[in-house]
C-alpha cells in the first residue's frame, strides 16, 4: 500500500453530505488536542495535508483523504469544552451519522492521550467501537512526552482499563519523532487485505 499519494478528496459539515463508501476506509477518533491531524500528516509523510492547530477543537468537519485504493476519515474530535453546546451537537450528529451509514469499514483508529488514562469518553468509544463489532486498533499518541518504561506501563494500564484482550492491536506512536508509524502501517495494511 502507498501512504505517499494520498490526496484530499472533501470536507463535509452534516452527515447527509458523506459521499457513498466505495473503498475500504481508516477512520481516526479522539478526544481534541490528542493528536490527530500531526499522526495523519505523519501516517501519510504530509506536513499540511490535515490542518494542524494549537487550538483544540480545530476540525469541525468530517475530512476525507485518499487515493484509488483506500480512503482516511478524520472525524471531529470529542470532549472540548469550549465549545458551543450547538457545536457539539453537530459534531455528535456528525460523528453518529458516519457510523449508521453502510461503509466499507476496515479499520477505526481511536487516539488516546499516552500521558494520561483513558478519559470516559475514550472509554464509551471504545464501547462503541466494540458494540457495532467494527475493528479497531488503540493509538496511544505523544509517546515523545514520556519516557520508554513509562509508555510500556501505560501501555499495559491502558489495554487493562479499557478491557481489551491481544487480539486488539496496540500501537504507541510520537508524531514528532516517528515513533510507532511503522508498525501503525503494518496494521492498517493487514486490515485493508
Amino acid at each position: 500500500m502507498n501512504f505517499n499519494n494520498i490526496e484530499f478528496k472533501g470536507s463535509y459539515g452534516v452527515s447527509t453530505q458523506i459521499p457513498a463508501s466505495k473503498r475500504p476506509e481508516v477512520s481516526f477518533v479522539g478526544r481534541s488536542n490528542v493528536g490527530k491531524s500531526s499522526l495523519i500528516n505523519k501516517l501519510l509523510n504530509r506536513k499540511q495535508l490535515a490542518r494542524v492547530s494549537s487550538m483544540p477543537g480545530k476540525t469541525s468537519t468530517i475530512n476525507f483523504f485518499g487515493n484509488n485504493d483506500i480512503d482516511f476519515v478524520d472525524l471531529p474530535g470529542y470532549g472540548y469544552a469550549k465549545v458551543a453546546k450547538s457545536e457539539k451537537g453537530r459534531w455528535s450528529e456528525l460523528i453518529n451519522g458516519y457510523f449508521d451509514q453502510y461503509r466499507f469499514y476496515a479499520l477505526v483508529l481511536s487516539l488516546i492521550d499516552i500521558r494520561h488514562p483513558a478519559t470516559a469518553l475514550d472509554e464509551q468509544m471504545v464501547e462503541f467501537l466494540r458494540a457495532c463489532e467494527l475493528p479497531f486498533c488503540i493509538v496511544l499518541t505523544k509517546a515523545d512526552k514520556v519516557s520508554r518504561n513509562v509508555a510500556n506501563q501505560q501501555k499495559a494500564a491502558i489495554r487493562k482499563q479499557l478491557h481489551l484482550d491481544d487480539s486488539i492491536p496496540m500501537v504507541v506512536c510520537s508524531s514528532s519523532k516517528g515513533t510507532g508509524f511503522d508498525e501503525l502501517r503494518r496494521v492498517i495494511e493487514k486490515a485493508c487485505q
